[in-house]
């Protein structure tokens, strides 16, 4: 019984989309290959750094990485400001603001245990913004990828 682009389309109760309009948009949001982790990952590979796009670093955690480094155990995250609650950025919606709300904070402390749990198994977990200069996310993450080689070499 779902028509989206009819007129008289209305959401189900409890439904996540106030309007066929916002549901559309909504699903258009892209969750990997944004332009900031592009631009991140073409610095990164233009310093000789290869990786695994959107995967996952341990195999039993339900949870992807933008960028893992196995070897170097670098787990590299751009989170965008709206579905990860930027200090900066974030924005309560106005429609629909209860459940979108708890979205964003179900986001972040899923956020908070993965960090723990990849910090757990030794892994370095860098978190970005999407607003964060791409240069200086890239350099940061060729620096920390080297610095864990140089460790675990010797």
């Amino acid at each position: 019984m779902r028509v989206p682009n009819s007129e008289a389309w209305i959401p189900p109760e409890g439904s996540w989309a106030s309007s066929a309009a916002r549901r559309r948009n909504m699903q258009a949001i892209r969750s990997r290959d944004t332009k900031p982790e592009q631009l991140i990952r073409r610095i990164v590979h233009a310093n000789g750094l290869r990786y695994r796009v959107a995967a996952k670093p341990l195999p039993g955690l339900r949870r992807t990485a933008d960028l893992v480094f196995r070897p170097a155990k670098v787990a590299v995250f751009i989170d965008g400001c709206y579905w990860h609650g930027c200090p900066e950025h974030y924005v309560p919606p106005k429609t629909n603001s209860r459940y979108w709300s708890d979205k964003v904070a179900r986001n972040m402390a899923r956020d908070r245990d993965t960090n723990e749990r990849l910090t757990q198994a030794g892994w370095l977990v860098l978190r970005f913004w999407e607003h964060q200069d791409s240069d200086a996310c890239a350099l940061s993450i060729v620096s920390a990828v080297r610095g864990r080689r140089r460790e675990l070499l010797g």
